[in-house]
């Protein structure tokens, strides 16, 4: 990692790319601390501290912006949820299929809607939080003034930072989006150390001991950091053979014996978990202006729900939650996977090439095992999303700590970002390579 870093500063085109990536997340850190006027912000901090565990997450992504109640609150969620919104229209509306298909006008047609998704999803979100929190006193004077200002501001500030996810998916290094998602996380992790610091050394009476629970943390996060690498780059390739077929006088083709259609083992990536984390916190969060009882049978169903409760010793029963949550990763990353891979779609662009897999008769049977290898390997990423995202939880839960942004998700977020980023600046460097092999 650090020697690819370091090749790539030598290369001015690529230096020039990751400080504009740089200075365009050095903009973003100080909008996240631009407050919006009018507003009182002691009155969303004291709501996250009563949701930690369900708004821990809504912290992280959005760098603290949305607890400080700054330009940027609302953060890149809404590009994100509109992405994935028109994901799944591509799949159930056959115009935006074909539209898809046509190539890179087709794909600019899609994003150009994925713009507008974005701007509408922004301003309903930003009008549920004006009103919500309004009602409990975010707006310093109430009117339909502050209102209209409280709303521009956050529809706007989200408008800016998927602009500027573009900025820099065009002129810097990486995926825009998921460098501002990754720029959000990395700044609360000098929090989150502090308050492991605090919760596990800075107490302890001898330097040897705390040497050796700060030793025992990092050797933990090692491990989980590891673990979420090999998940992410597991893959399971299905070898793959094409007929020969006659050019003229030549025979062609069956020279491709090396050939394999490589399925990822965490094919859905982190949207199962954003998925289920979501679904799990938003009853938290509307109970919240519905001022629900704890004490009434709605709120034991919240308390459950709060992955605040899971796994505290005083509340065994909450941790039902846990269950509930890992049941919806496991579901969620089949329907994921089901959308975005399509195996008899797969057995028919093979047939149609003249491909087979060895052993396998063309056609259905081949659609049929890929479904087979494809549910047992889902089912394996499934489980390995469940680990690393439950472990904190669990951690979190039995030691009491509390005000913790940095989770599983964000782990797999930050880890996921930064392989596809090396990636991109080692394809740029070969690109590059290329480019002056050739001039010479």
């Amino acid at each position: 990692m650090l020697k690819t870093l370091r090749n790539a500063f030598k290369i001015k085109d690529i230096r020039t790319k990751i400080l504009y990536t740089f200075m365009m997340l050095i903009v973003i850190r100080i909008g996240s601390n631009l407050r919006i006027p009018g507003v009182d912000p002691q009155v969303v901090q004291e709501f996250f501290q009563q949701n930690d565990g369900a708004l821990g997450f809504i912290r992280a992504i959005t760098g603290g912006s949305f607890e400080q109640m700054s330009i940027l609150a609302l953060g890149i969620t809404p590009y994100i949820t509109s992405s994935i919104i028109m994901q799944l229209m591509t799949i159930a509306i056959p115009k935006l299929e074909e539209m898809q298909r046509e190539g890179e006008d087709g794909r600019k047609k899609i994003l150009e809607y994925t713009r507008y998704l974005t701007v509408g999803l922004a301003l309903l979100q930003a009008i549920a939080m004006a009103v919500g929190f309004g009602s409990q006193g975010l707006l310093i004077q109430k009117g339909i003034k502050s209102v209209i200002v409280v709303v521009c501001t956050m529809t706007a500030g989200s408008a800016f930072l998927m602009w500027i996810g573009e900025r820099i998916t065009e002129s810097g290094v990486g995926n825009g989006i998921s460098m501002v998602l990754l720029f959000n996380i990395i700044s609360s992790l000098p929090s989150d150390l502090g308050i492991l610091y605090t919760k596990f050394i800075a107490g302890k009476s001898s330097i040897a001991l705390q040497v050796l629970v700060g030793a025992i943390i990092l050797a933990l996060i090692f491990v989980m950091v590891v673990f979420v690498i090999v998940l992410q780059d597991a893959t399971r390739k299905i070898p793959v053979q094409y007929s020969a077929k006659t050019q003229g006088r030549r025979l062609v083709g069956a020279q491709n014996q090396n050939s394999s259609i490589p399925l990822k083992v965490n094919t859905a990536g982190v949207i199962p978990v954003i998925f289920a984390s979501s679904l799990m916190s938003f009853p938290v969060v509307i109970s919240q202006f519905l001022k629900v009882d704890p004490a009434s049978v709605g709120g034991k169903i919240l308390a459950v729900l709060s992955s605040s409760n899971w796994f505290v010793v005083d509340k065994p029963w909450a941790s039902i939650g846990a269950l509930i949550y890992v049941t919806l990763v496991i579901l969620f990353a089949y329907f994921y996977t089901s959308i975005v891979f399509n195996p008899l779609e797969v057995a028919d662009n093979l047939k149609k090439q003249g491909g087979f897999i060895p052993g396998i008769r063309p056609g259905k049977p081949t659609s049929d095992y890929l479904s087979k290898i494809l549910n047992y390997i889902i089912f394996i990423g499934a489980v390995g999303l469940t680990i690393v995202c439950i472990i904190p939880i669990i951690a979190s839960g039995l030691f009491s700590v509390s005000r913790l942004s940095f989770t599983g998700t964000s782990l797999i977020i930050i880890v996921g970002v930064v392989l596809e980023t090396l990636s991109a600046v080692e394809s740029q460097m070969l690109e590059r390579n290329y480019k002056g092999f050739l001039m010479d």
